[in-house]
């Protein structure tokens, strides 16, 4: 393509771009400069978005376990961020020639608006020190103040939850999203479920009367436990405790007898349910063990002759 041609192509986009701007009363030189900033804005975002996609695309495919996919996704975003703020750089640049000016927007942005962003500013803050820190992943359940859920994203100003519990008494799935500012990072407590393995300590107490035969009913519970979780122990990790335990307490009406056991956290409940039933059943058949439960008895006892 020769120079001749060069010229007559862009003469001809001119014309256009004349006839587009026209109702806008815009000059055929304003018409072009605009044109020029859509075509090269339009050919960055082109570019970065292959490169965007090319990556993504890498980075999925060697992720193989739930942590390094989490840790994708969270760098997809930082690369994400990095090109809109370099598509917004070249805007400047070929808008108004030089950085200069993007340094003296910028000075001014911050004064007129940095109070009245406060807080986006500081959930921008939290989530930087949550990409760096890495106090949870996507997919972890976690507890922040009243709200525990499964961690489902994270923006730049935003956590979103899927919510365990709320609206029942429990831990199972309400089926509601909670939106929870960054911010809340430095103002409330952070608990983790999921953080080391799957699995969580948890319990269920039996309160047996004074008459029953303790060391049955001990029996009982922890059979109770392993005919339910005896599937899942071979996916328990080496560190911690295959064998639950129990733990006694003396209370007004009989003793409390506690059994303590790891399960998935994400099944609790359903463990919980199945392990109270199973007890229960093993309970009703056993002759030496009862259930104990406030109530009154009375008892005649004969009267003694004295001597």
């Amino acid at each position: 393509m020769g120079w001749e041609q060069m010229s007559q192509i862009v003469q001809v986009l001119g014309t256009l771009a004349e006839d587009i701007f026209a109702p806008l009363n815009f000059s055929k030189a304003q018409a072009m400069d605009l044109l020029e900033l859509f075509s090269a804005l339009l050919v960055v975002g082109i570019v970065l978005f292959v490169i965007y996609y090319v990556i993504k695309k890498i980075s999925l495919r060697r992720a193989k376990t739930r942590q390094q996919i989490s840790n994708v996704e969270m760098f997809l975003k930082i690369v994400k961020y990095v090109f809109i703020f370099f598509l917004i750089l070249v805007f400047v640049v070929i808008q108004y020639g030089s950085l200069s000016e993007l340094g003296l927007v910028a000075g001014l942005l911050t004064v007129a608006l940095g109070f009245a962003l406060r807080q986006p500013l500081t959930s921008m803050v939290a989530w930087a020190v949550i990409v760096v820190r890495r106090p949870f992943f996507i997919g972890d359940r976690i507890s922040i103040g009243q709200v525990k859920g499964d961690l489902t994203d994270l923006s730049l100003t935003s956590m979103f939850i899927k919510e365990i519990g709320g609206t029942i008494d429990g831990e199972e799935r309400s089926e509601r999203i909670v939106v929870i500012p960054n911010l809340r990072l430095f103002e409330a407590e952070i608990v983790n479920y999921t953080a080391q393995h799957q699995y969580i300590l948890d319990e269920v107490t039996v309160a047996v009367t004074y008459e029953s035969d303790l060391g049955n009913a001990e029996r009982i519970i922890v059979n109770a436990v392993n005919t339910v979780l005896g599937p899942w122990r071979e996916y328990l990790p080496d560190r911690i405790s295959k064998e639950p335990h129990t733990r006694l307490r003396f209370r007004a009406s009989g003793i409390d007898v506690t059994v303590r056991y790891y399960v998935p956290a994400r099944k609790r409940n359903e463990f919980s349910t199945d392990i109270t039933r199973e007890i229960f059943g093993k309970i009703r058949r056993s002759k030496t063990v009862e259930v104990a439960y406030p109530h009154t008895e009375v008892v005649f006892r004969k009267k003694e002759n004295g001597g």
